[in-house]
């Protein structure tokens, strides 16, 4: 039985033994991992944030989204990479409806009984990594390293059954929802005038919508501000940072996309200094030789994604930014 849950509801996360019921032996259900930093959940109340019925195909390489079923998104549950060698791309975690309760609201959450030797934390820390690779390196295993197997259905741009479910369930309003059905039907306009039509007669030279260029030939230019956490930046414009990117929109490896331009011109306050990010296509774990900056309460909202819920946490070149 689904829970046809929708922004907003309050729901209790299970006791560590109920969810342990739900796993396989690879502490899985529906090929999603119950991962080790979402066990200290176990008995708290929290709200819906998003209800995660579709999903960015940021793994395979050919973008586009993928169909969720039973899983929702709740309110402050980020991945605090503690089980995961530190990784800090604060992931907002999956939780399947199995493993939740739903309740009337923020009352005090019941204790849990905790099973001699906690088997689930066993369970899922043990399955938190793969076998190392032919090169030796310590291998990751997650939510976001395996969510092809846990959404294997691609979802077409076109079935339009996904944006009435953004409306129903509170994930989108109308407008929003309408502005992403535009933005889809743009982007699928200019992929086939690519495909079809000379490059002189393409529409803004076949960009996708939000329009982001990359303007460098050759090495993209660097810049360090030594930004910390507290600290008040303010985003470039849009031109100033297409100006630090080479064709494929990178800087120095790092990607700038349309839903990051969307935030340029504003200001925001720095969150934290990033170093270190599993690869979710390897499960290998990434040292950057020049820290990122993470902006608190800048997301990808997935406004020209399909309303997109995951919520990505975008990780920003000091380049890009400007102290206040």
């Amino acid at each position: 039985m689904t829970l046809n849950l929708r922004v907003g509801d309050w729901v209790e996360v299970l006791s560590e033994a109920e969810i342990l019921a739900t796993l396989d032996e690879r502490g899985e259900l529906d090929n999603l991992p119950f991962m080790p930093e979402m066990v200290k959940y176990c008995g708290q109340r929290l709200t819906v944030h998003k209800v995660a019925h579709k999903l960015c195909d940021t793994v395979s390489g050919k973008g586009g989204l993928r169909r969720m079923t039973n899983a929702v998104h709740l309110t402050g549950a980020r991945c605090d990479g503690s089980a995961h060698g530190g990784c800090q791309t604060a992931c907002s975690m999956y939780w399947k409806e199995s493993w939740l309760r739903k309740v009337d609201g923020p009352a005090p959450a019941r204790s849990d009984d905790l099973a001699d030797g906690r088997p689930l934390l066993k369970l899922v820390e043990l399955n938190a990594r793969k076998a190392p690779g032919e090169d030796g390196e310590e291998r990751f295993s997650c939510q976001a390293t395996e969510l092809l197997r846990a959404a294997p259905t691609c979802l077409p741009f076109k079935d339009f059954g996904q944006y009435v479910q953004d409306v129903r369930t509170g994930n989108a309003g109308v407008l929003a929802t309408l502005r992403a059905i535009w933005a889809g039907l743009f982007n699928h306009f200019q992929y086939l005038s690519r495909k079809v039509l000379p490059r002189k007669l393409w529409i803004k030279d076949g960009l996708s919508w939000g329009f982001v260029r990359g303007r460098v030939t050759g090495r993209t230019p660097t810049g360090a501000l030594n930004l910390q956490p507290g600290e008040l930046v303010r985003i470039k414009p849009k031109a100033e940072i297409e100006a630090t990117l080479d064709e494929n929109r990178l800087n120095r490896g790092m990607g700038f996309e349309e839903e990051m331009a969307r935030y340029c011109g504003t200001t925001a306050r720095v969150l934290n200094r990033v170093d270190r990010c599993i690869d979710e296509k390897t499960g290998r774990m990434l040292t950057m030789k020049s820290p990122c900056i993470v902006l608190e309460g800048v997301v990808c909202a997935g406004a020209y994604k399909g309303n997109c819920p995951r919520e990505f946490v975008p990780f920003w070149r000091e380049i890009w930014l400007e102290r206040v």
